[in-house]
């Protein structure tokens, strides 16, 4: 059974987003909540600023998410700050980790809970395919 999105005889058809105004209320909010879990991983404020500026500038609908184009989109950034943050800035990648680590565990819930990753839903062309038997 295949969903909607990938047809009999086009199994990589990418499904069409009708994303409305409404849809993404709230948005932003929601990602500097996101963000403001990390702020303990970055020593300066003007850090936190712009890993928050990079984020936006990933979720802009701009063509291409090279740094200068970000950073002329996003609204307060400035064009050599945010390759400086990305080149220069260092941050603790422990705290970070284990700020990453407890929002999953918050997420998922159970101490003893497992995450898999089953990548077999995709259909298999060929007897050849990653060594192993047609389905």
């Amino acid at each position: 059974m295949l969903p909607r999105c990938r047809p009999v005889g086009e199994p990589f058809v990418m499904p069409t987003f009708d994303v409305q105004v409404r849809d993404v209320e709230g948005f932003m909010d929601e990602l500097q909540e996101f963000q403001s879990v990390f702020h303990d991983g970055f020593a300066r404020s003007e850090a936190r600023a712009h890993c928050l500026d990079y984020m936006v500038g990933q979720y802009s609908p701009l063509p291409r998410k090279s740094i200068e184009p970000m950073a002329l989109a996003v609204a307060g950034s400035r064009v050599r700050s945010l390759p400086r943050f990305l080149s220069e800035t260092v941050w603790d990648e422990e705290q970070m980790r284990w700020n990453y680590h407890q929002r999953v565990a918050d997420e998922l819930g159970e101490p003893d809970g497992v995450l898999m990753f089953d990548e077999s839903g995709f259909v298999k062309k060929g007897k050849d395919s990653a060594g192993v038997a047609r389905q």
